[in-house]
């Protein structure tokens, strides 16, 4: 009989506590318009009190990074977390010029064997609606790392922060430096031919010899490339950062025009793959923001001046 009870006690123990949106929260938030779809990568961090729920909200978004308190309440009979007050960047504002959202975070908990997760939606306050859409979001519970020291550390040293990457002399620096050659990658090639070449950009150049730069253009997911140049692959595999990847090219004189295309090798965290690619001639420089996907190569287009 005290055994039954001990296995009664410990199952609404763990029931009670699979209730809970206690503990470190990590996913994705997306808002969708008709032109593009802009997404957020947010980790929340929880700790319900009696009556209340406080936390921190940390998102990327773009080149911004922002950590912010929030505060509101959980139903436990529902399973729904409401938080409040929360400025969220406008998904379609300038770099230079961001503008806030502010938003009322509401989630379901679904608590299951497998995992938890909390999905919902950030909805504008009234006076916000008519300029912010909804931004739909799902989170996992990491139980790794959920742990109540971990989480009242969190709490107590919290500082607010807001940061926006802008490049640097530091963020010029080159990475590595590829030599344009012919790459064996079977794989690869044979990939690269199945996906359309779209010619996203034409320049004119005044050198037979190009400087080449890629970077990730600020948003630093994990986008990973290769690039093909007149359908040649001549850099493999290289993993973007705010540091470039580096090469020069030799163009093709017997040849109307030469082709630099990027393949994208994944979708890093935020798809699609997005580079900024870099091209000097010596006396001009071109800045080609550049967006693949697992269907299309993003492809420059260069000819020489006459």
């Amino acid at each position: 009989m005290k055994k039954l009870a001990s296995i009664v006690i410990i199952f609404i123990s763990l029931n009670v506590h699979s209730q809970s949106v206690f503990g470190y929260w990590y996913g994705k938030a997306s808002v969708k318009t008709k032109s593009s779809a802009n997404n957020y990568l947010v980790e929340l961090i929880l700790q319900p009190e009696k009556g209340f729920v406080k936390g921190i909200l940390n998102y990327y978004f773009k080149n911004t990074y922002r950590s912010l308190l929030v505060k509101g309440n959980y139903n436990a009979s529902n399973r729904l977390l409401s938080l409040y007050d929360i400025p969220v960047i406008y998904h379609g504002s300038l770099t230079e010029i961001e503008v806030d959202c502010i938003m009322t975070m509401q989630a379901t908990l679904r608590a299951a064997q497998a995992g938890s997760n909390l999905t919902g939606i950030f909805k504008a306050l009234p006076d916000y609606k008519n300029i912010c859409p909804d931004i739909s979001f799902s989170l996992e519970l990491n139980t790794d790392i959920s742990k109540t020291d971990s989480v009242l550390k969190a709490l107590s040293e919290y500082k607010e922060n807001l940061q926006v990457w802008k490049p640097s002399v530091v963020d010029t620096v080159v990475a590595v430096t590829i030599i344009p050659r012919k790459v064996i990658n079977y794989v690869t090639e044979n990939e690269y031919v199945k996906r359309e070449n779209v010619i996203i950009r034409e320049i004119e150049v005044a050198s037979d010899t190009l400087k080449v730069d890629v970077y990730d253009n600020g948003e630093i997911d994990g986008d990973i490339i290769s690039v093909f140049y007149n359908k040649k692959l001549v850099m493999n595999n290289q993993k973007l950062t705010h540091k470039s990847v580096h090469m020069d090219l030799l163009l093709d004189t017997t040849k109307s025009f030469n082709e630099i295309s990027m393949f994208a090798e994944n979708l890093g965290l935020i798809p699609p793959n997005t580079s900024l690619m870099v091209i000097s001639d010596g006396n001009d420089k071109y800045n080609i923001p550049m967006s693949s996907n697992l269907e299309k190569n993003a492809t420059i287009r260069i000819k020489r001046k006459r």
